[in-house]
């Protein structure tokens, strides 16, 4: 069984081998797919099948957790969270210097976010990595973005990714619709102040205006992680 220091939730379970599914990138996204005209180009025909991934993927018996590995040593961890009745995606980071993993993002009913600007998404996906997701176009897919100020080739990258990945039809489409929801968050505009990126989302742990931010030091290690650079011993560990 899996283990994420000081989360102690469910069964969790290695979920990578669901990523060879063309279907489980719209199930995945689908808190960004809202309305019948991105439900119907995400998914098309195979409606059905996705609700049949989708009552894989949420089984209260066994919570998939897909890894990424970053270069300064730290991991996201994105959590599939089945308890009854309360269903949803946690996206937490973790280094082996804390005590216990942070959560960039929640993904429920009582959503918490945006987690990454998208330099910062960009710049984790293309880490290379010998373990967990190492795909670039996987791991540009797995969403805590909330950016107000997207770059002109923001829906290049992502249409790649959604053609590389998925079966989906129309992926420009789909993905100007994944850009413009951003989840389930306002998007946030994001600056630097000190060396760490923080934005000005009022359910972000990483704007330090809001009483559940995170600790300044794990904020200056997630901004320098996600950025791609190395772990610094002298930083401030939990």
């Amino acid at each position: 069984m899996l283990k994420i220091p000081g989360y102690e939730h469910g069964p969790l379970v290695e979920g990578i081998a669901y990523l060879d599914d063309p279907l489980f990138w719209p199930v995945h996204l689908g808190t960004c797919l809202r309305g019948e005209d991105a439900q119907r180009a995400a998914f098309g025909a195979d409606w059905d099948a996705a609700v049949e991934l989708n009552r894989r993927l949420s089984a209260a018996h066994a919570w998939p957790v897909f890894s990424l590995p970053l270069r300064s040593g730290h991991t996201i961890h994105v959590v599939y969270r089945n308890f009854e009745g309360d269903r949803g995606v946690d996206y937490l980071i973790h280094h082996p210097t804390w005590s216990e993993a942070e959560t960039l993002a929640v993904d429920d009913g009582h959503f918490m976010g945006p987690g990454t600007a998208w330099p910062e998404l960009l710049s984790a996906a293309r880490q290379p990595a010998a373990e967990g997701v190492d795909d670039s176009d996987a791991r540009l897919l797995l969403p805590t973005l909330g950016d107000a100020q997207l770059p002109d080739d923001a829906p290049v990258a992502l249409t790649a990714a959604l053609t590389a990945l998925t079966l989906i039809e129309e992926p420009a489409e789909v993905a100007r619709m994944l850009l413009e929801k951003q989840g389930q968050w306002a998007p946030a505009h994001w600056r630097s102040a000190d060396g760490i990126r923080i934005n000005d989302g009022g359910h972000s742990y990483r704007n330090p205006h809001n009483a559940f931010a995170m600790p300044e030091g794990h904020l200056l290690e997630i901004s320098n992680a996600l950025n791609g650079e190395q772990h610094r011993p002298d930083q401030i560990s939990g």
